[in-house]
């Protein structure tokens, strides 16, 4: 029995993987580019797909979300790779299966020159980007630094469509953040993704991804992974952009599951600030009255990921968009 008990203990155990994410099943070739920032030697792990029908001409940049990296993409890249489109999904530095350096000053700024450098040397000149949650942040600042380099722009369930910290979310210091992803576990994971991503529904499939985040913060690297992850948040909570959401040029796409409650800092707000962030519901409809020229589609009941939690519906809906953009 005991035999028994331990070996399911065993198989149960997540998985750990080294600070790139190295050990973790990838379902293209993992390829990086490397570059100098900030006095280090970085490299970012990408993704490059290309179409597997009739090339349309047209390149897609995928950006993750905070808790996500390029291939957490997978279904997205698959349905817009069997549509004609070649697609680029990297990790950004501090994430996944890219450089943790000890020290970074993390700007949005910063991130889109590096894409904007990895794009370069692949010969990509436009694209379409499209960024989920903190990637939308992202998004929104690589589209708002290179408008020319842009055809069109998807923004799904970003964050950042408020200011937390003016609406009344205290400040977290980094050592603060620091010391909290340091007490992440594969539970906590589970519970806050169920919650706030699946609004309460539940996929195996799903497993995956939490197995993805546990095995990097709790591997060899965890120190430096959680360090990378309180300066990220950090940038995040200080560097709002929804003030500029009006300055964006380019046909933008806002795909919102509704039922999406992401806040950050939400779990310290005052009661009377917590009641008052993270509704998608309203934001949506709000931030799609800023953007000069939104179109809004909403998946009603749906949380954080509706291209995970609804893909079918989701890619359907993406790919006549930009097919009607072409």
């Amino acid at each position: 029995m005991t035999f028994f008990g331990a070996a399911s203990s065993i198989v149960q155990a997540a998985p750990t993987y080294g600070p790139e994410l190295e050990g973790f099943s990838m379902p293209y070739p993992l390829q990086h580019y490397g570059f100098s920032s900030q006095g280090v030697n970085l490299q970012m792990g990408y993704l490059d797909v290309a179409a597997v029908t009739k090339p349309n001409g047209h390149t897609v940049v995928l950006m993750h979300g905070k808790n996500f990296c390029g291939v957490t993409w997978e279904e997205t890249i698959k349905s817009l790779s069997g549509a004609g489109y070649r697609v680029v999904a990297p990790d950004q530095i501090g994430f996944c299966t890219s450089t943790k350096p000890e020290h970074y000053q993390y700007t949005f700024q910063q991130l889109a020159i590096n894409t904007y450098g990895l794009l370069e040397k692949l010969e990509v000149t436009k694209a379409t980007i499209i960024g989920h949650s903190t990637g939308g942040m992202l998004a929104t600042r690589y589209a708002l630094m290179y408008p020319q380099q842009v055809d069109q722009l998807v923004l799904v369930n970003p964050i950042g469509l408020e200011d937390w910290k003016a609406l009344g979310v205290p400040y977290r210091t980094v050592d603060q953040w620091n010391e909290r992803e340091l007490k992440m576990t594969s539970e906590g994971i589970r519970k806050y993704e169920l919650n706030t991503y699946y609004v309460g529904r539940w996929k195996p499939e799903y497993q995956r991804w939490v197995d993805m985040l546990t095995g990097l913060n709790q591997g060899p690297g965890k120190k430096l992974v959680a360090w990378n992850s309180a300066l990220i948040y950090d940038m995040i909570f200080t560097q709002p952009v929804v003030y500029e959401f009006k300055n964006l040029k380019m046909p933008t796409l806002l795909m919102i599951g509704d039922a999406d409650t992401t806040a950050i800092g939400s779990d310290v707000a005052p009661p009377e600030v917590k009641a008052v962030i993270g509704h998608y519901s309203h934001l949506g409809k709000q931030v799609a009255k800023m953007i000069p020229q939104a179109t809004l589609v909403e998946f009603p009941g749906f949380g954080h990921a509706p291209q995970m939690e609804d893909p079918e519906n989701f890619h359907k809906i993406l790919l006549e968009w930009l097919a009607k953009q072409s």
